[in-house]
């Protein structure tokens, strides 16, 4: 088998590709959704030379061809696009599910996370963003864990209080703040958890995505502050989203010295971004994104070299589309003990669940979705469904 060429679209929001072959087998991936097209596109046809005419079964060795030229969140999303597409192909070809051809399933059901299916907090107050909390609490997918934004991490707290930090806010979706929290900053966010709680009860545990830009003492004394609610973690507090480096040495200055767990790596790009905050105990929870590390298979291999450092794993996803929640659902299928939950990616609108054939099996019952059997990912193209979606610049996105 031989690849013949690599496709690339944007379907709604979400960046998609189609690697195609000569034995009319193909696989399909993608990027978080529109925000990171700019940068998606160009690097598919950068990799298409690259690959054309392997053979897309023997995985590892098309990504040795290029897995060294990607980079931190966003440049690492073409080699995972890609990761992801060979595991689909060599499922289908195999007529296995990828979870097979990854050591076999250890859960029959994986558990994941809400951190996007939730409305706008609509104030800085706590009571807007128990409200909130609320919301997610009463959905029907009964999730177990939610995460919420706060602080630095696009919260109104961040946008409209006054004298939030010792800053000027600067409106950049990439995350672009950070400095120090005032103390009436630092109190209303408090407070702001505490309300979350009180909403959720014991019975839903609640995460923080609260940067980056945090500095490492307020992280400290966040944590510290927070001890007695029993969150799940602090996410990227110091370094996170967009940021293009780790710093292990700064959340040694925050981890040791509390029980709250903290968090990062979803911007990371491969398991040697994230040796150093693994052998280090740099963090307790590591949450790599499978359209953004490598793919899947460097999703689990990090897992499990967690694993060895007692260190757990909940790997992100909120804009990764149906195709993260299929790729994630497989690999997590397959990972440790110390595997969590993943982030639910966004499905929306709902027809994305019209264009893909096996996506109704990967609805959320109890905060868990029940493993697929089917071939590869487990989804395939509706081609003739999903063509009213296309731009014209991408018409020929399902011709062979």
């Amino acid at each position: 088998m031989k690849i013949t060429d690599i496709k690339y679209a944007v379907i709604g929001e979400n960046p998609v590709i189609r690697i195609t072959t000569d034995e009319g087998i193909d696989g399909i991936g993608g990027a978080e959704r529109s925000r990171n097209e700019p940068f998606f596109g160009p690097q598919i046809e950068y990799y298409k030379n690259m690959i054309v005419g392997l053979d897309p079964t023997d995985v590892e060795r098309v990504l040795l061809r290029i897995r060294r030229t990607g980079g931190f969140k966003p440049w690492g999303s073409g080699v995972s696009a890609i990761e992801i597409a060979l595991w689909d192909i060599a499922g289908k070809a195999l007529g296995a599910p990828i979870y097979k051809l990854m050591g076999g399933k250890i859960r029959d059901k994986v558990q994941v996370y809400n951190g996007g299916y939730r409305k706008p907090v609509a104030g800085y107050q706590p009571e807007d963003f128990a409200a909130s909390a609320k919301y997610m609490k009463e959905l029907p997918q009964n999730f177990s864990i939610v995460k919420q934004g706060v602080a630095f991490h696009g919260s109104p707290t961040l946008k409209d209080m006054p004298d939030f930090h010792y800053g000027e806010y600067i409106a950049d979706e990439k995350y672009g703040n950070r400095g120090v929290m005032t103390e009436k900053g630092f109190n209303i966010t408090v407070d702001s958890v505490i309300a979350m709680k009180e909403v959720l009860g014991p019975d839903v545990g609640l995460a923080l995505d609260c940067g980056p830009g945090m500095t490492a003492s307020d992280t400290l004394r966040l944590a510290k502050a927070l001890e007695p609610y029993h969150l799940m973690w602090l996410e990227d507090t110091i370094t996170g989203d967009y940021t293009p480096y780790v710093h292990p040495e700064y959340f040694l200055q925050v981890t040791p010295y509390t029980s709250t767990p903290i968090h990062t790596g979803e911007q990371v790009y491969l398991r040697h971004g994230f040796k150093d905050l693994i052998e280090q105990h740099a963090v307790d929870v590591v949450g790599p994104d499978p359209m953004d590390v490598g793919g899947i298979s460097e999703l689990k291999w990090i897992c499990e070299f967690a694993d060895l450092h007692n260190i757990q794993m909940a790997p992100h996803g909120t804009a990764d589309g149906i195709i993260g929640v299929a790729a994630l659902t497989q690999v997590s299928a397959a990972m440790p003990d110390n595997f969590l939950a993943f982030e639910l990616p966004l499905v929306s609108p709902d027809w994305w669940y019209d264009i893909f054939e096996g996506s109704e099996a990967l609805k959320v019952t109890d905060s868990h979705i029940t493993v697929p059997d089917a071939p590869g990912l487990g989804i395939t193209f509706r081609a003739e469904e999903a063509k009213r979606y296309l731009s014209e610049e991408h018409a020929g996105f399902f011709d062979d």
